[in-house]
């Protein structure tokens, strides 16, 4: 399989990744618009997974008052179990690595329960209780940089 992830860079990109959360996350998922879409859209990094030339996924980072928010993370139906996830979590690790402001700070996300394994390869763990957000039930998870 031929996955490129980048970073999004113009409008263009920046449309086609809210089309694909559209799909994933409030057409499939069932979240409100106003729940998925925020004031962070500007000022977060946003990447986009192309799988066999097509659009395939996206996440974003941001900076938090508790350190690096990872978030976002979304794979079309057809285009899952095919290694997008694995990409996108891979790229975005990278690209924070590559920001000097990060290092040292605790990298954080909120996992949906069938993501967790996932990230979980990336030496993210746990920490606390089952949380429903979204009506979706997720773990936070954690692992420093």
């Amino acid at each position: 399989m031929n996955i490129i992830v980048r970073k999004v860079k113009t409008e263009t990109d920046l449309e086609t990744i809210f089309d694909i959360r559209q799909k994933v996350f409030v057409e499939e998922q069932e979240v409100a618009p106003e729940e998925e879409y925020d004031e962070y859209e500007k000022t977060s990094t946003h990447f986009l997974a192309i799988l066999e030339g097509k659009p395939a996924g996206t996440a974003r980072w941001r900076f938090t008052d508790n350190g690096i928010k990872l978030e976002r993370f979304a794979v079309l139906k057809e285009a899952r179990g095919k290694g997008v996830g694995q990409a996108l979590v891979k790229a975005v690790i990278d690209d924070i690595a590559a920001t000097p402001d990060a290092l040292g700070k605790l990298l954080y996300m909120h996992a949906q329960l069938d993501a967790v394994p996932l990230y979980a390869k990336f030496g993210f763990q746990k920490r606390g209780d089952i949380f429903s957000e979204c009506d979706i039930l997720h773990y936070k998870m954690e692992r420093y940089l």
